[in-house]
């Protein structure tokens, strides 16, 4: 095994088993701006009344505000706003059809998402 090495990691310092592993994920490393916007989604996702709206659309594909509402067990008005965060956030998307707003969640990657939590609960009870 390798000694540690001592790196300057912004004025400070870090001793690294392997430098040269860590400079390969450092380099790999998304942006500061993506590391902030992956956050911000995760903080959504952290909140169960907006969790349920998104399992919710997750099984039932499409959804109205009004059927969302009751899914969720939250009022209509509580229901627009967590839907306009998510939707400002790129996780879900909206379809006017008349005078109604149909929500669906935003792409595949969204889906995998909150499938991929799901199955990662349910094997941790199983």
């Amino acid at each position: 095994m390798r000694p540690h090495v001592v790196v300057d990691v912004d004025h400070r310092d870090v001793h690294a088993a392997d430098l040269n592993r860590v400079a390969a994920v450092l380099r790999e490393q998304p942006d500061d701006d993506d590391v902030d916007m992956l956050a911000d989604v995760f903080a959504l996702l952290g909140d169960p009344s907006r969790l349920r709206l998104l399992t919710g659309l997750l099984i039932g594909d499409e959804l109205c505000v009004s059927d969302l509402a009751v899914i969720g067990g939250l009022s209509e008005s509580a229901t627009s706003h967590a839907l306009r965060l998510l939707r400002a956030h790129n996780v879900v998307r909206a379809r006017r059809v008349g005078r109604h707003v149909h929500y669906s969640l935003r792409d595949g990657h969204v889906r995998m998402l909150l499938s991929t939590a799901l199955d990662h609960v349910a094997h941790d009870h199983g």
